[in-house]
């Protein structure tokens, strides 16, 4: 737990802007405003955060068994034409030979993505019960959290080139599958989670009450 004795910004009459991050007094009374160098509309929290946090992760729950279950790609060749799921094709890379390619695919296509799932849920519980539980390490943890977004969309981007890339007319072809699009899905919803979570409400004000803009 910090220690109460320190202020935050709005004890100290402060807010930033979310987008261009320019820290300004903020004006008496709740007053709505925007940013005078970007025009952002500024505000001492993102309003209903919590419960579109945590729709946009019921979102990913949903779609994160059919992006596993049903092929991302399906090659053809003069060998004949074959599906590949992201759970099939980690089992083949690892029963070829190719292990440390199987765990860093599944590092980056399931393990991520469940842990992912896992603290944004932590962050918007923990959030909706004021909890002062571990405060500085649940800022940590959403900051990595949002390290790791920038790198969410790296299989996707993998499947895309390899499809732009393998034509070869009547000698092989790759073609993106219903999987590729669920897992596609999966990864902007845990975005659109973490764009959606306010990480002040870490640090909440005794005059807020429990449920609180979430």
């Amino acid at each position: 737990m910090l220690n109460a004795s320190y202020p935050d910004a709005a004890d100290l009459g402060l807010t930033h802007c979310e987008v261009c991050t320019l820290v300004l007094q903020a004006p008496p009374g709740g007053v709505k405003w925007r940013c005078p160098r970007c025009g952002h509309p500024l505000q001492a929290r993102k309003p209903h955060s919590v419960q579109r946090t945590l729709a946009w992760l019921m979102t990913a729950v949903a779609l994160y068994l059919p992006a596993n279950v049903l092929p991302v790609m399906t090659t053809e060749s003069v060998l004949g034409r074959d599906s590949h799921t992201i759970v099939g094709g980690i089992i083949e890379l690892w029963t070829t030979g190719s292990r440390e390619l199987a765990i860093i695919v599944f590092i980056a296509s399931i393990a991520v993505p469940l842990l992912k799932i896992a603290a944004l849920a932590l962050l918007a519980f923990t959030a909706q019960r004021r909890s002062r539980w571990r405060q500085r390490e649940r800022a940590a943890l959403y900051r990595l959290v949002e390290t790791v977004g920038h790198w969410s969309m790296l299989d996707v981007f993998v499947v895309v080139l390899l499809v732009g890339m393998v034509q070869f007319g009547v000698l092989a072809s790759v073609e993106p599958e219903p999987g590729l699009m669920a897992f596609g899905a999966v990864v902007v919803a845990t975005m659109l989670a973490s764009a959606s979570f306010d990480p002040r409400l870490i640090w909440p004000r005794p005059d807020e009450p429990r449920v609180a803009h979430g």
